[in-house]
């Protein structure tokens, strides 16, 4: 059992280790954060991938003082419903009239606590790893209450600052090979990548939803990691992997993407029954986990660049689709969550070649038909160029300008 004094010396001890760390790169998104008082900022994201820095980032920037909590400290595995009122104890104590939690949806009841916080008037900002997890409590209990921002690692122009080199080709092969992982991008050391995997498949996922088949969720994890920006179903995943009922392979699927380690982007329709009934494509949520947990050794790197554009929209808060009418398809529509507006229609491939670039023209026209879009977006390794459709604007470009400009 906790007393009053074990919660002290844990925030004491976390408070100087925060203190010794380096506070790291300023994240892009750390300027749009919101300050809030009748509302609880949730920060959302893979493990790992800054959002315990970017809170320390938040407090120097805002120069108040706070209490910060960590309950994802092994000292606090019996933090219980009833620690709470020590918790607030120590709050007392303190004076903070800020209060930033870390994956404080480890507790049972962690949502009432909030929800009482803020009647107190105290700000507050909570990180967590589970967007399901979080999004139902929150709903239950902090409606209308809570605003969410999303976190993923570095973005090609983090990495660029973090890495200290310059936008070009020869960074975005280096960003499209490592990814954005911070501790990883320190090192270099393929082991923090597959450990950082197999935490969340076996603390977040595994445990969590009380799945005793690890080595079949294993095999799972892989076989998706080895097929970003392809078409998936189902049933003809639970075939290939011999996994014995369809509603299966949709938990681990739905495991998977609460734990931010996929996304399954569907196909664009009016209708969220067709969108529900066609295939989606899978979308990984880095590279470096792409490179360690991967079995495909063919160098697919136009499906690599495809992914990492997936990511690269997702960070600009747009819904994202794929298109596909007379059998040819578009990569991306991209619609903005607010403010609507014109989507933006976009092809990726590698290299835009004599063999595929009637192929990618014809997806992309189809499109800007369809949305009766004036310009079109087709993003290459390198080229450069541009050209008409139907007195239509496209643009090719290479990948690493569209992430510097976006």
């Amino acid at each position: 059992m906790l007393t009053q004094n074990d919660i002290e010396q844990v925030v004491a001890g976390q408070r100087e280790q925060a203190a010794r760390r380096r506070k790291g790169l300023l994240r892009d998104i750390l300027p749009a954060l919101p300050d809030l008082t009748s509302h609880a900022l949730i920060i959302s994201g893979i493990r790992r991938c800054g959002k315990s820095t970017l809170l320390e980032q938040l407090l120097a920037s805002r120069g108040s003082e706070a209490l910060a909590l960590n309950f994802d400290d092994p000292r606090l595995a019996g933090f219980e419903p009833a620690n709470f009122q020590l918790l607030d104890a120590l709050i007392t104590k303190s004076g903070a009239r800020s209060l930033f939690f870390d994956e404080i949806q480890v507790v049972q009841g962690w949502e009432s606590y909030i929800r009482q916080k803020l009647d107190e008037g105290f700000r507050i900002a909570i990180t967590g790893s589970n967007a399901s997890l979080l999004s139902r409590e929150l709903g239950t209990r902090l409606t209308g209450r809570h605003i969410t921002k999303e976190l993923f690692p570095f973005s090609y122009n983090e990495f660029l600052l973090f890495q200290s080199l310059a936008p070009g080709e020869e960074s975005l092969r280096l960003y499209l090979d490592e990814g954005g992982f911070p501790e990883y991008l320190k090192s270099k050391e393929p082991d923090i990548l597959s450990n950082l995997l197999y935490d969340i498949l076996y603390r977040d996922i595994a445990v969590r939803h009380g799945i005793r088949d690890t080595r079949t969720l294993k095999q799972f994890a892989v076989h998706l990691f080895s097929n970003p920006g392809n078409l998936i179903t189902a049933n003809k995943f639970r075939q290939t992997l011999g996994i014995k009922t369809t509603a299966t392979v949709l938990e681990y699927f739905s495991h998977l993407e609460d734990a931010y380690l996929t996304a399954f982007m569907p196909r664009f329709s009016h209708s969220a029954r067709v969108q529900s009934v066609n295939p989606k494509k899978i979308y990984v949520s880095d590279p470096g986990l792409t490179k360690v947990a991967s079995l495909s050794f063919s160098d697919d790197r136009g499906r690599i660049l495809e992914n990492a554009v997936y990511w690269q929209l997702r960070r600009q808060g747009m819904e994202v689709f794929y298109f596909n009418e007379k059998k040819v398809e578009c990569d991306f529509i991209a619609i903005p969550r607010k403010g609507g507006g014109q989507p933006l229609l976009i092809q990726v491939c590698h290299e835009l070649t004599p063999a595929n670039r009637q192929r990618e023209q014809r997806g992309l026209s189809e499109a800007m038909d369809f949305f009766q879009a004036k310009e079109g977006l087709i993003i290459t390794f390198a080229q450069r160029d541009a050209y008409t459709d139907k007195s239509r604007q496209i643009q090719i470009v290479p990948a690493w300008e569209f992430f510097t400009s976006s």
